[in-house]
């Protein structure tokens, strides 16, 4: 009797329509087994959202550096220390000229300094036997300015633009204005004479 009801029960699994779908083995074992989802790897890429939040910090970021570090104040502020740096060169040359000949030699009438020959030493070329390289501004359009206004040769004058005029703590006035004892008739250059250098008995 038990395996006419086994027999029953077969004949009617056959002709049920799940069987196609249910009755293979692979399922009946796989059935009853935990479900297997795929994993997500923890590597995994960025979304677009946040790769925009990203872009965008990185942008804040750079933005607030640059106006932090000021490339173009940067610039300024070491071509304004070169000019410094080459007035004191060129005020020391003077000092020895001076212990030379007795006083600063004189300047030319577009205020360059005069030569032991008497002739103008161009900015930048050689001034024997004080300077090999008499310095020049670093700035074409600019130009360093010799004065030695009294005949006895007893004062010099020397002047120059700097960039960041009266941002820079020496430079003759607060408002960058031009030095009391500069040229009236010309500037250094393009720019304005805000700074200067002197003989000790005088001030810019």
């Amino acid at each position: 009797m038990h395996t006419d009801y086994m027999e029953k029960k077969k004949n009617i699994w056959d002709r049920n329509p799940l069987r196609a779908v249910f009755g293979h083995g692979y399922f009946n074992v796989n059935f009853l087994r935990k479900p297997h989802f795929p994993k997500i790897s923890s590597g995994a890429g960025f979304t677009l959202v946040e790769v925009l939040i990203a872009m965008a910090l990185l942008g804040i970021m750079a933005t607030g550096i640059i106006v932090a570090v000021n490339p173009l104040s940067q610039i300024q502020k070491a071509q304004d220390s070169k000019r410094k740096s080459d007035l004191s060169q060129i005020q020391k040359a003077l000092e020895t000229y001076y212990q030379d000949i007795g006083k600063y030699p004189p300047a030319t009438s577009d205020y360059k300094i005069k030569g032991l020959d008497n002739n103008a030493v161009m900015w930048g070329s050689s001034w024997q036997p004080y300077m090999s390289v008499l310095p020049k501004d670093p700035t074409a359009s600019k130009s360093y300015i010799y004065r030695s206004p009294n005949l006895d040769g007893q004062t010099h004058y020397l002047f120059a633009s700097l960039d960041r005029g009266g941002n820079d703590p020496q430079a003759c006035f607060s408002d960058g204005g031009k030095c009391s004892n500069a040229p009236s008739d010309t500037g250094c250059g393009t720019g304005v004479c805000n700074y200067g250098v002197s003989s000790p008995n005088v001030s810019p």
